[in-house]
This record gives structure tokens, C-alpha cells and sequence, in this order.
């Protein structure tokens, strides 16, 4: 598996930009078609077509970052969205952390850009 980043500028506040990262309903408006959180604290993500995938949120601190382990990667990956606004400028940049098979980080890296083209489409940007 390789480790790999992608930073995004993102217009919004960090509030509502955390809540779509962090929470059940926010993530299901734009990274799977539904997301629920059973008894175990498990995240299942679910896709139209079928596709499911089971996560655990290893941690978050409010406005800065969530973490999450996909459960059928090894246990060393993760899923990390981190917040950090620029001092001078006042952007916030959304950075992505993620792990790619070898060989599929290109089409890795499309993927992240299109799920972040579908955040910025409802985050009215």
C-alpha cells in the first residue's frame, strides 16, 4: 500500500466543512449514497450499486481532523481528513490522507478529485 496526500482549497467555514467529514448525514451528501453508524460505533458506507464499505473512526478533534480505518485494509492505513486555514490568506485547505494499492495511485488520486468535486457542489462552491 502506498500513503498518499492530496490538499484541496475548499470555500466554506470549518464548521460546516467538519460536519461533512465527521458525521453519518454529512458524509452521506457527498461521498456515498448512505451512511450509517451501528452499535459497534462502525461506519457503513453504502453505494447504489451495491457496494459496501465498513470503517471505524479511530479520531477527530472538533474543526481540525477525523480519522478512519476502512476494515478490510490493513491495520497501518487510514482515512484522514484534516482542516488547516492559512494564516495570511484565510484559505482553508482540506488535506487527504489515503492508501492506494501499488500501481492504482493515479486512479486513486481521480477518484478523491471527483468525490471532492461532488463536496464543493453541495457545499455551493
Amino acid at each position: 500500500m502506498t500513503k498518499l496526500e492530496s490538499e484541496y482549497i475548499v470555500n466554506s467555514s470549518v464548521g460546516v466543512l467538519f460536519n461533512r467529514l465527521s458525521t453519518a448525514s454529512g458524509l452521506a451528501e457527498w461521498f456515498a449514497d448512505d451512511v450509517t453508524i451501528d452499535k459497534d460505533g462502525l461506519y457503513h458506507f453504502t453505494w447504489d450499486d451495491g457496494e459496501e464499505e465498513v470503517a471505524r473512526m479511530l479520531s477527530k478533534k472538533k474543526d481540525e481532523f477525523v480519522k478512519f480505518h476502512w476494515m478490510h485494509l490493513p491495520d497501518d492505513t487510514y482515512l484522514e481528513f484534516r482542516l488547516k486555514t492559512d494564516p495570511l490568506t484565510k484559505d482553508l485547505a482540506l488535506i487527504i490522507t489515503f492508501f492506494a494499492e501499488e500501481g492504482d495511485e493515479r486512479s486513486a488520486k481521480a477518484l478523491w478529485d471527483n468525490q471532492i468535486d461532488q463536496l464543493l457542489h453541495i457545499l455551493g462552491t
